[in-house]
């Protein structure tokens, strides 16, 4: 056989196994949408078999008999085949160090697990929680030692969300972050808060629900390639080429939730569709890595969401669909609002500035369970003095606390992390925005939000997982990981803000 009917057969196989995989997609997104409650235990072992297949293949003697040979011819390939070899290797040497059958086990635990800590964050009772998470924590300490890791267990976890990122690097990261942020917060707490109740109003979701798509489509996001739902905890997935569903939540009597929940699922949402269709059928029709993705979500519900520009622009469409509670209510005061800065217990709630400090307190327990150095019956209480010690406050109760978080019934140890570094990521790329747009602040206020679309899509999107994060960050910015220009952007942003 030629080398051209092998990169032909092993894109078939490939395209075999992502076709797999988007059926285990649709039946996560459903689980988490629709699914009567007594389907868990079918819906679990039906996507431990899907994705038990899917494993099976990634670590056959088939896929050695395709990498082996190519990777001998590495650089005779063209871009795409190279990457996908190389991608495929990887996970191919590391899941093969892994018996099948621990690996469905593991996907049947958590999926199964996702139900019962939802269920225990409604009832406030950890101990529902707690038996699968301890079966969790080991089963993927278990792996660590299979993969095998250098300098510290956690550094394995971590590059399977941010290939190359280490916990020396984000130690270092952290430290400088969480010292400017707490210096900016003392100034900040000196100053009177803005009147927050306005956000407290009633807002009828079914109205929520209409505007919450209304911006989706001036986002970009193409209705015809998605959908927007609810859940308890919102997401976004990439179900196949062409359906990448966004979710939220609403609230009646909180705004910020739905509205900033379906900005920040959208970005990721634009992130997908605006991959190249040359990718399409590969395991590189995704985003790059965890952080990347999260900085496309921040940026939209941040950096532009929460600009006084956007809302300068939109505003007025707002006030039409909630009269009656916006009516007196002008857009510096609403501006003021959606921007305050003060601790709080909830993350996916958290200001711009503090909810970093959110991140690293998480990232702090994942390394010390990782490591053996703290036991899940622990964690609500080191959860308090953590709370305590990193935001002034402590939760009252477990779901305010430890289960307010989906990630860990999902076994996502190492991907907490990603949110901090798409905030870091996302103010970088709009420096690089600034610089090669100079009115990027004036295309905001006139709603050309395409035009920055568009930019996203050419520097970021359209790669997928063709290059690397630190790649795409590189060739968008020419710059590595610097938290300096996030930390500028909040020095400019609430010093204007709080009158600094």
């Amino acid at each position: 056989m030629n080398q051209d009917e092998l990169i032909q057969q092993f894109r078939s196989y490939l395209k075999k196994m992502t076709d797999y995989q988007s059926a285990i997609a649709l039946l996560e997104w459903d689980a988490r949408t629709h699914m009567p409650k007594k389907g868990i235990q079918g819906r679990s072992q039906a996507i431990a078999t899907l994705s038990g297949e899917v494993f099976r293949m990634s670590v056959s003697d088939q896929m050695e008999r395709f990498i082996e040979p190519l990777s001998v011819h590495v650089d005779s390939l063209d871009q795409v085949t190279r990457r996908l070899v190389e991608e495929t290797k990887k996970t191919y040497d590391r899941s093969k160090k892994i018996p099948p059958e621990r690996y469905e086990k593991f996907v049947a635990l958590t999926s199964e697990a996702e139900s019962i800590w939802a269920d225990a964050r409604e009832q406030n009772d950890f101990s529902m929680f707690a038996p699968y998470l301890e079966k969790i924590v080991e089963m993927t300490r278990e792996f660590v030692d299979y993969w095998g890791y250098q300098e510290h267990p956690y550094n394995t976890l971590l590059d399977q969300y941010e290939e190359g990122m280490t916990v020396s690097v984000l130690d270092e990261l952290f430290a400088g972050l969480r010292k400017d942020t707490v210096a900016l917060l003392n100034q900040i707490e000196t100053k009177p808060i803005p009147n927050t109740a306005i956000l407290e109003r009633y807002y009828d979701p079914e109205k929520q629900k209409a505007f919450s798509e209304f911006i989706l489509r001036e986002m970009g996001y193409d209705f015809d390639a998605g959908a927007l739902d609810e859940t308890a905890h919102p997401f976004a997935t990439g179900i196949a080429a062409g359906d990448v569903r966004v979710t939220t939540h609403y609230y009646p009597h909180f705004f910020n939730a739905a509205i900033f929940g379906s900005i920040h699922e959208g970005g990721h949402a634009l992130y997908e569709q605006g991959i190249s269709v040359e990718l399409i059928g590969t395991p590189l029709h995704t985003g790059t890595s965890m952080g990347i993705h999260e900085s496309q979500s921040r940026f939209w519900e941040n950096i532009i969401g929460r600009s006084y520009e956007f809302w300068q622009c939109y505003y007025g469409d707002l006030q039409k669909y909630f009269p009656e509670a916006l009516s007196d209510v002008t857009l510096d005061q609403f501006y003021a609002a959606i921007n305050t800065v003060r601790s709080s217990l909830i993350r996916i709630e958290a200001d711009e500035v503090t909810y970093n400090l959110h991140i690293m307190l998480r990232y702090e327990l994942e390394k010390r369970l990782i490591a053996g150095e703290l036991a899940v019956k622990d964690l609500p209480e080191i959860w308090r003095e953590s709370m305590k010690t990193n935001l002034g406050i402590v939760p009252s109760t477990d779901a305010e606390g430890v289960l307010q978080d989906v990630h860990w019934s999902g076994g996502m140890f190492g991907y907490f992390p990603s949110y901090a570094l798409g905030n870091i990521y996302a103010a970088q790329f709009t420096r690089a925005l600034e610089r090669d747009l100079p009115d990027f602040r004036d295309r905001i206020r006139h709603g050309r939000l395409h035009e920055i679309r568009q930019w996203l899509g050419q520097n970021i999107h359209q790669y997928g997982a063709l290059l690397k994060p630190a790649e795409i960050l590189r060739q968008a910015t020419g710059e590595t990981i610097d938290a300096q220009p996030l930390v500028a952007y909040f020095k400019q942003k609430f010093s204007q803000l709080y009158h600094l």
